[in-house]
C-alpha cells in the first residue's frame, strides 16, 4: 500500500508557532525531507525528533523526486519541510507535490506558518482580495512584470532580500507611483519584528537611512480600479 506525502509548515520565527499536529507528523514520518538539514536539525532536536533526515532542495529536487516517489509508492510516509514557512511557497516543494499527485499518491498539506498572511493582515491594506507575487525576477522580465503589476487593483504581496529592499521600493515608486501605500514587514514572529507603513517614497527613504535586516515581506496597495 502506498504511503503519504505530508507537507509540513515550520515556524518562520518563534518555535512556539509549531503546531501539535506538525510535531506528531514529523515524529511518525518514515523520512523527513529538509531544504537545509542543518537548519532543520535544530528544529527537530528542539522537539525531540532524531534521525530520518534527508536533503531536498532546489538544486537536487529534479534528481531525487523520482526516487522519493518510488519510496512513497513502496509504503513510506514522507514529510517535507523547508527552512521556514510552508514548502512550495517560494520554497522547494511544488515539483514533489505535483509528481506525487499525478501518480495518485495522497498529498496532505498541514495548515501552519507562512510569512505572507501575517504581513498582509498587519499592513492595514485591503486583504479581502490580494495577489501573491513572491520574489520578483532579479533581471530578465523584471521591468515587464512591474509594468503589468502597475495596473493590478488587488493588494500585492512580495518577498524580498534585505540587500535589495531599497532598490525594489524605489522601482515600485517609479512604476506604481511614489504615493502608493505600502507596508514592509520584517522578521515576522521574531524578537525584532517590525512593520514600517507609509507611501512607497516614505518607506524607501526610511530604509535608506536604516539598514534593513532579516526576512522581508512587502505589501503594496493596488491601483485604483478606475485608473487604467
Amino acid at each position: 500500500m502506498p504511503g503519504t506525502l505530508f507537507i509540513v509548515p515550520t515556524p518562520v520565527g518563534n518555535l512556539d508557532d509549531m503546531t501539535l499536529r506538525a510535531i506528531q507528523t514529523l515524529k511518525d514520518a518514515d523520512l523527513i525531507l529538509a531544504e537545509d538539514t542543518r537548519t532543520s536539525g535544530v528544529l527537530l532536536r528542539h522537539f525531540g525528533i532524531s534521525g530520518k533526515l534527508q536533503s531536498h532542495h532546489k538544486f537536487n529536487e529534479h534528481q531525487t523526486v523520482e526516487i522519493i516517489k518510488q519510496r512513497i509508492l513502496g509504503g513510506l510516509n514522507v514529510a517535507l519541510i523547508s527552512d521556514a514557512g510552508t514548502p512550495g511557497i517560494s520554497d522547494p516543494g511544488f515539483l514533489l507535490a505535483r509528481t506525487c499527485a499525478e501518480e495518485g499518491i495522497e498529498v496532505q498539506t498541514l495548515p501552519g506558518a507562512t510569512a505572507c498572511i501575517p504581513a498582509i493582515v498587519s499592513s492595514g491594506l485591503p486583504c479581502d482580495r490580494f495577489c501573491f507575487e513572491g520574489f520578483l525576477p532579479v533581471k530578465k522580465g523584471r521591468q515587464t512584470l512591474l509594468g503589468e503589476l502597475a495596473r493590478e487593483s488587488r493588494t500585492m504581496v512580495f518577498y524580498e532580500s534585505p540587500y535589495r529592499l531599497v532598490k525594489t521600493l524605489e522601482q515600485f515608486a517609479e512604476y506604481f507611483g511614489p504615493d502608493r501605500r505600502c507596508s514592509v514587514a520584517r522578521e515576522i514572529s521574531k524578537i525584532h519584528e517590525e512593520h514600517r507603513r507609509g507611501s512607497l517614497a516614505e518607506v524607501a527613504a526610511w530604509f535608506r537611512e536604516h539598514e534593513p535586516k532579516g526576512e522581508i515581506v512587502i505589501v503594496v496597495e493596488g491601483a485604483p480600479k478606475n485608473k487604467k
